[in-house]
């Protein structure tokens, strides 16, 4: 394969924010949310240049230990070859270390800033192969695959290849979430689960699994029991407690709520007239946000009139 060429042109690319898991579905199932980052990247003459505005601009690395840098040197060395220089612009809105797939809207818009600035990127790396190559960065597709497809997706492996389907969440579902002030890493919540859990548990997440696909796309009323899970989040309460005991108590009031992906942030699937409601139940520690359901998930955006400037923290 001939070594790529590059556009002189920047690139804007916008990743949601993704729930993973959503009760049952654990490592399966996947949720787009309305929340976004912005990346601008553009080849330079040499060197790489890092901006970082919003969430993690006093803890982030400037340099090639970036998560998303690490993401477009492995895309560009699947494109043909690296270029000489980048510079990389980013205004994060996600939380990191929330449950909310901070690292995936990385991967995700790393890869595919990748194919963006490199001519005839889409040939060589299709949508498949993005996938896969996300899916390989992150460990699991259940994340990256609702940041690329948007909407409610259900993600699986193929004699280790990376699959995912999308499907259309009911209109009338609202995502909440609740999200507190300390960051819970995902290591330490995938170490505390059980290396078995018992037969009755996994028939039942099983069963709820099934449930929440016919839940969330055409009947929301099912949701409750639909979002039932066994398997992952009473394990992980010691590492979150105070999670684990909202989602307890939304629950006992009737409203289907879960750990979002790891944890600690809780979302709550509401209906659109009493997500206001909903957003005021978690009372004081908790920051709660009303989001849309993400339909596009992610893609790469014009630049706007100053090509110069990257976009603030606040949006578009």
């Amino acid at each position: 394969m001939a070594g790529p060429s590059f556009r002189a042109a920047a690139v804007r690319v916008r990743t949601p924010a993704t729930s993973a898991n959503l009760g049952p579905g654990f490592d399966a199932f996947g949720l787009s949310l309305g929340l976004y980052d912005d990346v601008v990247v553009r080849v330079a003459d040499s060197g790489l240049h890092i901006d970082i505005a919003g969430e993690g601009a006093d803890t982030l690395p400037r340099d090639e230990n970036h998560l998303l840098v690490r993401s477009l040197r492995t895309a560009f060395d699947l494109l043909g070859g690296q270029p000489r220089g980048l510079e990389v612009v980013c205004a994060n809105r996600i939380p990191h270390g929330r449950g909310l797939g901070s690292s995936s809207a990385a991967i995700c818009a790393g890869i595919l800033a990748a194919r963006a600035v490199t001519i005839g990127g889409d040939a060589r790396l299709d949508d498949a192969s993005l996938l896969e190559l996300a899916s390989e960065i992150e460990g699991h597709p259940d994340n990256v695959a609702a940041c690329l497809l948007g909407g409610f997706t259900l993600a699986w492996t193929d004699g280790g290849a990376a699959r995912a389907i999308r499907m259309e969440p009911a209109r009338s579902i609202v995502p909440v979430v609740f999200v507190p002030g300390r960051p819970v890493l995902t290591e330490t919540a995938r170490g505390l689960l059980p290396r078995s859990v018992p037969h009755v548990d996994a028939a039942v997440n099983a069963g709820r699994a099934a449930l929440l696909v016919e839940a969330l796309t055409r009947r929301p009323e099912l949701l409750l029991p639909a979002t039932e899970d066994r398997l992952h989040q009473d394990y992980r309460a010691p590492a979150m407690p105070e999670s684990v005991a909202l989602v307890n108590r939304l629950r006992a009031d009737g409203v289907p709520a879960v750990i979002s992906g790891a944890g600690p942030t809780v979302l709550a699937l509401a209906e659109d007239g009493a997500a206001d409601k909903v957003a005021r139940l978690a009372g004081e520690g908790w920051a709660a946000n009303r989001l849309s359901l993400d339909a596009g998930g992610a893609c790469v955006l014009p630049l706007g009139p100053d090509r110069a400037q990257a976009p603030g923290p606040e949006g578009p």
